[in-house]
């Protein structure tokens, strides 16, 4: 059964939205009462419309059927934003269509809002993750993929784990989500691993999103980068303690040296005077051990004075092969293979010789201890690398433990048995070259072998 007129101007004027009727010119033929609630003077539709809108509007009239967002004018004074439907009525007389505009302005503010807000966390320079409550990561923008190291789809659906290193244990990770699923915010630092295994340090900012029923829904974290600052803190520290053992050294200097120097005399004065065996031997022991603890303050004093060497404009090359032949003499490299690629035009760089050979023997002795048993290399490469000049030595012998690896360069600090070391080698030699304006740079992994990679500035480089 057909329904009367009276019926479609019943739904006409009940729409909750507003509606017009008009013809094919946009003039207004009748308004539902939506409109009549409201000041509207305009003879034709087209005049409610911005130049955007008005172009959308007659493209719509033209093709008889579209839905399109614009603002919309009653006056100058009362207008919102609106998604604008058309729809072609069948007449017999005239060609009409129904105009149903649809006030949208809170959720277009609410998806500009968002628009806004996305545009920021994707450009912004700090790295941002969002996950939902599962703890899948569901969004990644560019400078979290760049300091991950892994690619955007690597990434997604995955736990947030996938970057971890390890250092924090299941503890820690338990107290962050018991305060961030409680709705509150955890501040905190990690330390994570990217996909090539390089750790890099972060200050996190992890906060719930919470939506209008107060549910979390989420969790959003801020990361920022300060691996560098790390770095500087690191190498602060370790500064800060050079120049205590600087004053040290000089203390045990005085206070022991002279004393030693008495004890060594006596036992000489004792080895000529006697002709037993017995007390000869005890007594070559006890200067042996004498020489030992004087060659121990000597490598103590020798970084807390200042040197009386003159640098000089040296091949590192030269000095490579020195401290070479003098390690190749040893007992101990019988069973090590050498593998030696010295870059032929390496360019010069300004440094005390002697000392520099006493950098690369620490750093080569420290290899070939490392070396045990059958089938090691020891490999020693030089090569340019921008305006630094680097030595890289590389063995293939037992490794460093990661949690050893911060300690290496402390004095006193060593990895070798009791009596083998005296844990100030790998000290010195890094005074030595932060000296001549360079750095040593230490890669090695448990049962993996070691590679320490000296850099000098060349000649013409340094600093100040």
């Amino acid at each position: 059964m057909p329904l009367s007129v009276e019926t479609y101007i019943q739904v006409f004027h009940s729409l909750h939205d507003f509606a017009f009727l008009v013809d094919h010119s946009s003039k207004v033929i009748d308004v539902n009462s939506k409109v009549r609630q409201r000041e509207f003077s305009h003879t034709h539709l087209f005049e409610c419309f911005d130049d955007e809108g008005k172009a959308h509007f007659n493209k719509a009239l033209q093709n008889s059927s579209q839905t399109f967002r614009c603002d919309f004018f009653f006056s100058s004074n009362d207008h919102f934003f609106t998604e604008v439907t058309i729809t072609p009525l069948n007449t017999d007389s005239l060609q009409l269509f129904l105009v149903v505009a649809k006030d949208i302005t809170v959720q277009h503010d609410k998806e500009l809002e968002l628009l806004r807000f996305s545009e920021v966390i994707h450009r912004t320079v700090n790295p941002i993750q969002i996950t939902n409550t599962e703890g899948k990561i569901i969004y990644v923008n560019p400078a979290y993929v760049a300091i991950s190291g892994y690619t955007r789809e690597e990434l997604i659906g995955m736990n947030p784990n996938i970057i971890k290193s390890g250092k924090h244990g299941k503890e820690f990770w338990k107290k962050v989500w018991s305060k961030i699923l409680s709705g509150e915010q955890w501040v905190g630092q990690v330390q994570n691993r990217r996909k090539d295994g390089q750790l890099f340090h972060s200050e996190v900012v992890i906060s719930p999103i919470i939506a209008e029923d107060k549910k979390v829904i989420g969790f959003l974290g801020a990361h920022r980068d300060i691996t560098e600052q790390k770095i500087l803190e690191q190498q602060l520290v370790r500064s800060q303690k050079m120049e205590t053992f600087g004053t040290l050294a000089a203390g045990i200097a005085h206070e022991v040296g002279n004393p030693l120097t008495s004890i060594s005399s006596l036992v000489q004065i004792l080895q000529r005077s006697t002709n037993d065996e017995f007390f000869k031997d005890k007594l070559e022991l006890v200067k042996n051990q004498i020489n030992r603890i004087t060659k121990i303050i000597r490598e103590l004093v020798d970084f807390s004075r200042p040197s009386l060497h003159i640098e000089k404009d040296v091949n590192v090359n030269d000095v490579v092969k020195e401290a070479l032949n003098i390690v190749q003499y040893g007992k101990k490299v019988r069973n090590i293979k050498f593998n030696i690629q010295l870059q032929s035009d390496i360019p010069e760089v300004s440094v005390v010789a002697d000392q520099l050979v006493q950098v690369f023997l620490n750093i080569l002795m420290n290899a070939v201890d490392a070396c045990e048993g059958e089938n090691c290399t020891i490999s020693v490469a030089t090569r340019q690398k921008g305006d630094s000049v680097e030595i890289i030595m590389e063995d293939t012998g037992t490794g460093i433990a990661e949690e050893q690896l911060s300690k290496i360069f402390d004095p006193f600090f060593t990895t070798k048995e009791a009596g083998r070391g005296t844990g100030l080698g790998l000290w010195v030699s890094l005074g030595i070259i932060k000296n001549f304006d360079g750095d040593i740079h230490v890669e090695s992994e448990l049962g993996q072998g070691t590679t320490f990679i000296v850099s000098l500035p060349m000649k013409g480089a340094r600093n100040g």
